[in-house]
Order: C-alpha cells, then structure tokens, then sequence
C-alpha cells in the first residue's frame, strides 16, 4: 500500500478506536494525529535523495524504534505547542503532561499503521521491511496484495471512511442522531 490513499486510510483504521475510547473532538484530534503521521515512514524517500549512500527506502524510517522515536519527539512539540488550544478546542483536560500522550500515541499509531501496510503488500517488488530492527534482525512480510493497486487503496479508503462515520453515527459523536449540538 504504498499509495498515499492507502496508507492514510491504514491509519484512519488503526485510530478507529478513538471513538468508542473518547468522545467528538477528542476522538477527531487522535484521528488527526494520526492520519497525519500516516505517511511518516516514506520521509525515507526524501532523506535517500540527501544521503544516498545511508538511507534507503524500507529502512530505518520502516522499524517501530523509528516511528515510536519520531511519535515522542512530534508529541513533546505538539505539548508545547498545542496543550492548551487542545484543551479549549477539545474542553477536555489537556495539559502537557495528557497532551503529550495522547498526541504520541496517535502519530505513533499513524506511522506504525504505515509500517504494517507496508508488510502487507511489499516483499515481491520492493526492498523487504525490517520493522523489528535494530532489536530483531530479519524482514517480515506478506505479499498479500499488490502495493499500487488503485482498487485496493481507494476500497481500503472507502472502508476506513464508511467505518468512522458508521462508529460517529453509532456512538452519537457530534449530536448526529440526537440533534443536540456537541461543540
């Protein structure tokens, strides 16, 4: 699922239980962090055109020690920057210490959503991921779908999409059935 489509609508699917953990837009801000981070694993392509000879695609940017790393330090900014306009947005208690966590654990779910796609469907064309590495040596991988199919990313999309409208609808998120008005 190397298409971007599919790839946000992995992350999409890996934050879906955002809605039954919290409410409205709570539940939207961990969607945002983590549709966001969704294509973090592929900064490799930018970083293999600046340091050719280091990084390569499916490498380090594609182990859970890369994208947990890179969740902590996009959480410790986005606490800094955003505990508070978080929590008037949100009207829930965010300081920087929940803020923090909770913006880590959806750009670490995002980028490892990623990851988890890749293995999915990269093993027969492209350079096989590592995704346990440094601690664990060996590629793990599937083969179960072709990475660039148009058909399978835009129906993963469609999927993702229907699934969090079908949990909004279901759990009342933002008034929907109800009426009442969330903000």
């Amino acid at each position: 699922m190397v298409d971007v489509m599919g790839h946000v609508a992995m992350g999409l699917l890996w934050a879906l239980p955002a809605w039954i953990v919290w409410d409205d837009r709570v539940s939207l801000a961990f969607v945002g962090f983590a549709a966001a981070a969704s294509m973090l694993p592929d900064v490799d392509l930018v970083l293999s055109s600046l340091f050719p000879a280091a990084i390569h695609h499916h490498g380090v940017t594609h182990t859970v020690v890369f994208v947990v790393g890179i969740a902590v330090v996009a959480g410790a900014i986005t606490a800094a920057a955003l505990a508070e306009p978080l929590a008037r947005w949100t009207s829930a208690r965010f300081d920087e210490r929940s803020t923090f966590t909770f913006a880590t654990a959806g750009y670490a779910a995002g980028g490892l959503s990623h990851v988890f796609a890749d293995m999915l469907s990269a093993p027969d064309i492209s350079t096989p991921i590592e995704p346990l590495w440094p601690v664990v040596e060996g590629w793990w991988g599937l083969d179960l779908i072709w990475y660039n199919s148009p058909w399978w990313n835009a129906g993963l999309l469609t999927v993702a999409l229907a699934a969090h409208a079908a949990v909004v609808v279901s759990t009342d998120s933002f008034g929907v059935v109800s009426g009442r008005d969330a903000t």
